[in-house]
């Protein structure tokens, strides 16, 4: 089982090297890939160091998996050169998400629809992820009718460069600026673009449409505000949801403490709730603060958190590759 990671000297691409290791993948041989200036340098993996190779080089080896953290461009250019030679890709970016002849999957949701001839399969935005983990044992019980997220995202989910910035500022050092303002003491209602024709960021489009592909419901009415804060790790949402049905919220609590990938911490008597710093490092998604809306029949208010670096992308990606292997639709 022979394994490309594009991107792997990146943020995302290293936390991908990690997670294949933690979960004991079944590789026989690494390839690392990024950008030219880093060809020729090594990366570690198991004890062993790795030449990082070429694009171009990487396509020629025709690798089982090609798991790719490089961005939206480089996938579309990239991206069909691998699957042409056989390789299947797991895309981290934007790129492939609402092609509609290539799946968007969370595999505890949504694997089942994959075969073995999808050779680009996309993984879903970091917010969308987590969002999705608690939204479909809901859906499928109560019937989802309506969203409102608020996102509290960190600043690790727009890379290095980011987190220099950050840490720059707490330092009182003169730093390179990612953002238009400064993050440290600060919360920007600002995450990637502004879409001309909405007002819409793109991240908070990406959370209006992507559930709706992965949760194979054509009709549940989402609406999202995406705010970036000065924290490395983790990002976390303010859900409010609307049910077609009533529920109970023993009930509610029991069928997310059973969703395979959910922790349920849930207890104001202890202050026991997720945080984001608490979310670092685990590849769970967490949730709390479940609590009826008061002011309208059927609408529940819950707090969601996770790792965007594992979860939200890197974990995902493996765990997506973990299903082809197991269900042999890779080679």
């Amino acid at each position: 089982m022979r394994i490309a990671v594009v991107g792997a000297t990146g943020m995302v691409g290293r936390v991908m090297l990690q997670v294949l290791e933690e979960r004991n993948f079944p590789i026989t041989e690494i390839i690392p890939v990024a950008s030219e200036r880093s060809v020729g340098k090594t990366i570690e993996y198991r004890g062993k160091e790795y030449k990082i190779v070429s694009m171009q080089d990487a396509v020629e080896t025709r690798a089982d998996i090609a798991i790719f953290s490089a961005g939206g461009e480089t996938s579309k250019q990239w991206a069909p050169k691998f699957a042409e030679v056989g390789t299947t890709v797991i895309d981290n970016s934007s790129a492939w998400r609402m092609d509609p002849d290539k799946p968007l999957i969370v595999p505890e949701i949504n694997a089942d629809i994959l075969t073995k001839e999808d050779k680009i399969i996309a993984n879903p935005n970091c917010s969308t992820i987590q969002l999705v983990m608690v939204l479909n044992p809901l859906h499928i019980k109560y019937g989802v009718k309506r969203v409102v997220v608020s996102t509290y995202q960190s600043v690790t989910g727009t890379g290095k460069d980011a987190v220099e910035q950050l840490n720059g500022e707490i330092e009182g050092r003169d730093v390179a600026k990612v953002y238009p303002y400064q993050i440290f003491k600060n919360a920007l209602p600002h995450c990637d673009v502004f879409d001309e024709e909405t007002g819409y960021t793109k991240e908070e489009l990406k959370l209006t449409k992507e559930p709706r592909k992965i949760m194979r419901v054509e009709e549940m009415n989402i609406t999202a505000t995406a705010v970036r804060v000065p924290i490395q790790g983790g990002h976390s949402e303010s859900v409010n949801i609307e049910f077609e049905n009533d529920f109970n919220l023993a009930d509610v609590r029991k069928l997310l403490s059973e969703q395979d990938g959910v922790t349920l911490q849930d207890n104001p008597d202890t202050n026991t709730y997720p945080m984001a710093f608490y979310s670092e490092g685990k590849d769970d998604v967490f949730v709390g603060r479940i609590r009826r809306d008061l002011s309208q029949p059927n609408t529940l208010n819950c707090w969601i958190v996770a790792d965007n670096l594992r979860k939200g992308a890197a974990t995902n990606a493996v765990q997506i590759a973990e299903y082809l292997v197991k269900n042999n639709l890779v080679g």
